[in-house]
């Protein structure tokens, strides 16, 4: 047995190697690796004189609850992915304070600048889980925490021991100004109040109703009060005369944010179009820092949301943006851009050659669809960041799922009214069994306990752009499949790809089943591949090819649908490029089959919270039957067109030949590798059985071409796998 393995270990390898390479790039992050990578979901800021930027987040994957950054570089992190909340963060020059999460719910962690070392721990709040510290400002040895969750303003000093409180309904953001009055933010009010140290309320700044005040920074140089507001307006509100009546002078940031339509498409994000305001902040040297987190982070807005900071000199321009934009999530192709664009379920990505692609859209609009599930808290399927996309004629469609889904909301877009909105449709429920938004728009699904495949036939759009959807068309599924796992289907070759026999319905068993002319009524499997690997958790089928990912492990393996045969095994191209553990997510691998003939292939990473992209073009071989069973595969259809059949397959060392003609000057044998290259020339005669010795080939994947001798006319050609 250790042998077989052996042998067919170097076979598969040197069967891959003929196939080309591939490059490995990503998107969504400014660093590749996990030691420099952005942290996920930074949801409050604070910044030192000197620039150096600290963020708070509920949790990063490798542990930068904590990130530290400086002039658009990682610095490192601190405290663990069990500490921050990411509510509230601030600091002086010895230590950072955080508000910490469960098992530390309502209390302060201070943490040693120096040391990056936690060393201390005070309760700040009786609440215990969630957000129940909004806020926490650092001046003259004095820590101010709203306390949320019991509606209150609590001082303590650096160490830890409470002085004084005082009673606010709804505390959230806090700033110290530089003549020792706090601000406090009521978001939901719409207000921020003022109040002096031992809690004397004093000026109340009302920004409206439909204000969100979200963050706050007192800028003492220039006697201002910085706020952001995450309402409608999605911008910075500069208030000055702020030891008298504060007045409005001057705001930052386009009025509408990415929603703003007059300087730009609705939706797309960049300079100055902020989408939530959560952190403001001054250096030294007067760069301002914002941060804004994209909408569509559910669930606790910790794991699955992202993290956008950009830092503005003081004349106003951009001077660089650290993000983090996916999480548990992946993106599909555009296939109206031909793979410029990919779509996540929340984010739009454009990737034209540079490594980490630009962050173009944000595609949730909260104001004119506040119902959209990507954003409801108690949504079921929460942190809907996996984008299932199809192009039809310009008409795009979007579904968003998550990590392990069963449930998927559909989206459509009408560019003249919405631009890069996406804008909600109908769910689909209930689907353990597979899924597939396959290129013309057609769903497929297999939904639970139903023992069958439900085809929805796109049948046009609105004058809106909503799609339209004839009769169900369902169709018992194949006995030899059970119990179904996946579902993808290529309308350009009619063909359907099952997977199955795994009874974790999040995963994917190890038989994977081809049909050609599947709509045509085929219900016999063409071939059937038997995956080796265990635990198989997404594949996605593009052009040819099938691409397998795997929990626990971050390879991905292509198969050629033709052959079934193991062709190439993805893991990274530069070791530059970190890819992650493994694909632990049902939909974390997209193909797409460029025009050029290269695929493009997404992958989530959500250790250093990326969507990582390879980019392959297959060697060109010699075009070959599907008459072949290999260690892999097992072809239940032959070429009939061949004319000969050759066995055994694979073969050690002699391969036999039977033809089903005769040739009076006999035939000519040549043997290609999988580059194109002749390896072996034989001449035999024109009648019986044939012989032709390969021995002496390397282990691989080879074609035979047989020519009658005289005419030269080319009588078949088929693949054979070298042991």
């Amino acid at each position: 047995m250790k042998k077989t393995s052996t042998v067919l270990s170097g076979l598969l390898l040197a069967f891959a190697s003929s196939y080309g390479q591939y490059t490995t790039t990503w998107m969504g992050n400014n660093f590749s690796d996990v030691n420099n990578h952005v942290g996920n979901c930074a949801r409050s800021m604070w910044v030192s004189p000197q620039g150096v930027v600290y963020t708070a987040a509920m949790w990063d994957e490798k542990g930068r609850n904590i990130g530290i950054y400086q002039n658009g570089a990682t610095l490192g992190s601190m405290g663990g992915n069990k500490e921050s909340q990411g509510s509230a963060i601030g600091g002086d020059a010895t230590y950072i304070f955080t508000a910490q999460q469960t098992p530390n719910g309502g209390k302060v962690g201070r943490y040693n600048r120096a040391t990056k070392v936690r060393d201390l721990l005070f309760a700040a709040s009786a609440g215990t889980t969630g957000d129940v510290i909004g806020g926490i400002a650092v001046s003259a040895g004095r820590v101010y925490v709203a306390d949320s969750s019991g509606n209150r303003i609590v001082v303590f000093t650096t160490g830890g021991v409470q002085l004084r409180q005082w009673p606010v309904a709804g505390p959230g953001a806090v700033a110290i100004d530089s003549s020792g009055r706090l601000w406090v933010a009521q978001r939901y009010q719409g207000k921020v109040l003022s109040f002096d140290t031992t809690g004397v309320a004093g000026t109340t700044i009302s920004l409206g109703a439909s204000a969100r005040p979200s963050a706050l920074y007192a800028d003492s140089i220039r006697g201002q009060l910085l706020i952001g507001d995450q309402g409608p307006d999605m911008q910075i509100k500069i208030y000055g005369n702020l030891t008298g009546t504060p007045v409005l002078s001057g705001t930052f940031g386009v009025q509408g944010g990415y929603l703003n339509q007059s300087s730009g498409i609705r939706g797309a994000t960049g300079d100055k179009r902020f989408t939530r305001v959560a952190g403001i902040s001054r250096d030294a040297a007067g760069n301002l820092y914002v941060l804004n987190n994209p909408w569509g982070g559910t669930w606790d807005l910790g794991r699955n949301g992202a993290t956008d900071i950009h830092c503005y000199n003081n004349a106003g321009n951009l001077l660089w943006t650290l993000q983090a934009l996916n999480f548990e999530g992946n993106a599909s192709a555009d296939a109206g851009s031909d793979g410029t664009y990919f779509y996540s379920g929340n984010i739009i990505y454009s990737y034209t050659g540079t490594d980490g692609g630009t962050y173009v859209a944000n595609t949730v609009d909260p104001y004119r669809y506040p119902l959209d599930a990507r954003i409801q808290m108690t949504d079921h399927a929460r942190g809907e960041h996996f984008g299932h996309l199809a192009n039809v004629g310009g008409h795009k469609i979007l579904i968003a799922c998550n990590q392990n889904a069963d449930i998927f909301y559909t989206y459509y877009f009408n560019e003249a009214t919405d631009g890069y909105i996406a804008i909600p449709n109908d769910t689909i429920s209930k689907v353990r069994n597979g899924f597939c938004l396959d290129s013309i728009g057609d769903i497929w699904i297999s939904q639970d306990k139903t023992d069958a495949i439900q085809h929805y036939p796109l049948t046009g759009f609105a004058a809106n752009g909503k799609p339209i959807y004839g009769p169900v068309v369902s169709t018992p599924t194949p006995a030899s499949i059970a119990r179904l796992n996946r579902i993808e289907y290529v309308p350009a070759s009619d063909m359907m790809v099952l997977a199955g026999g795994n009874t974790d319905w999040t995963l994917i068993g190890n038989r994977i089943e081809v049909y050609r002319g599947w709509k045509a009524g085929n219900r016999t499997p063409n071939l059937v591949i038997t995956l080796s690997r265990a635990q198989a958790k997404s594949m996605s089928a593009a052009g040819n090819y099938l691409f397998v990912g795997y929990y626990a492990i971050p390879d991905i393996d292509v198969f050629d649908l033709s052959t079934g045969a193991l062709v190439l095994t993805m893991n990274t191209s530069n070791p530059a490029v970190y890819v992650g553990n493994d694909v632990d997510s049902q939909y974390g691998i997209k193909a797409y089959h460029r025009s050029t003939g290269e695929y493009l292939i997404t992958k989530d990473d959500y250790n250093a919270n990326k969507v990582v992209l390879y980019r392959w073009t297959p060697a060109t071989a010699p075009a070959t039957s599907d008459s072949v069973t290999t260690a892999t595969a097992t072809l239940v259809s032959r070429n009939a067109n061949a004319g000969f059949r050759i066995f055994p397959n694979p073969v050690d060392k002699t391969l036999y030949i039977d033809l089903k003609q005769t040739a009076a000057k006999g035939y000519t044998l040549d043997i290609f590798d999988f580059s194109g290259k002749t390896v072996k020339t034989m001449q035999a005669n024109g009648q019986g059985q044939m012989q032709a010795d390969v021995a002496g080939l390397m282990p691989g994947s080879y074609v035979l071409r047989i020519m009658d001798a005289a005419s030269r006319k080319v009588l078949g050609q088929q693949k054979f796998i070298k042991l």
